[in-house]
């Protein structure tokens, strides 16, 4: 809800500036209509972008404490390659095709900080990637990878990319990573995100004992 009324602050922000820049255009005149024109096309352009933002903004969720994010199951197709099935918390699914023995799922992650945490308003985070890799160091460099890019931005849009090189002392823009977990046939994890990142934990017999042939 919290990045949802953030989304809709930039949207009537958008429709202030869309409005303002209408009344510009419409105005008669000459030199000062084709100024105001200018201006009202640049106020257009920005009510665009606010608009991209509050989408990218959106597209975040609030996290209030250690939080299942989604479950990631797997069926083995061929020799190092597998059918993943993504489930959000949402309830939406996602397949996805990977090539590897590991897999690890990434998040955005927005921190705050200062007296922005100081008003209550927790992290955010969105899930970024998916992606495999091979065991061997050889493999890894001449097989074929796989990596999903699961909310890609909005027209070049990107709010954490801006937050992270801004380097703001009000937010960290950071990324959450689950540590390479194994893949096999059948085997189902869950994700669960916590401030410091993302935990896999494995679900059923078949991804238990994945994960101890490789400890």
């Amino acid at each position: 809800m919290l990045y949802g009324a953030m989304a809709l602050v930039f949207v009537v922000l958008a429709s202030i500036i869309l409005f303002v820049s209408g009344k510009l255009l419409l105005r008669r005149g000459w030199f000062m209509s084709w100024l105001k024109g200018m201006l009202g096309m640049s106020l257009m352009l920005a009510s665009l972008t606010v608009l991209l933002m509050a989408w990218d903004v959106f597209s975040y969720q609030q996290l209030l404490k250690e939080k299942s994010v989604a479950t990631v199951s797997f069926e083995q197709l061929g020799e190092q390659y597998y059918q993943a099935v993504l489930v959000s918390s949402d309830g939406s699914e996602a397949q996805f095709e990977l090539r590897g023995d590991q897999w690890q799922l990434d998040a955005r992650i927005l921190k705050w900080q200062g007296f922005v945490a100081a008003w209550g308003i927790e992290s955010g985070f969105r899930l970024d990637r998916l992606s495999g890799r091979y065991y061997a160091l050889e493999e890894e460099r001449t097989m074929d990878r796989t990596v999903y890019d699961l909310n890609p931005s909005v027209a070049e849009i990107d709010v954490w990319q801006w937050l992270r090189e801004m380097n703001s002392p009000l937010v960290d823009a950071v990324y959450g990573s689950a540590t390479f977990v194994p893949m096999s046939d059948n085997a189902l994890y869950e994700v669960s995100l916590t401030n410091s990142g993302l935990i896999a934990r494995p679900l059923n017999d078949a991804a238990k004992q994945s994960v101890s042939r490789w400890q």
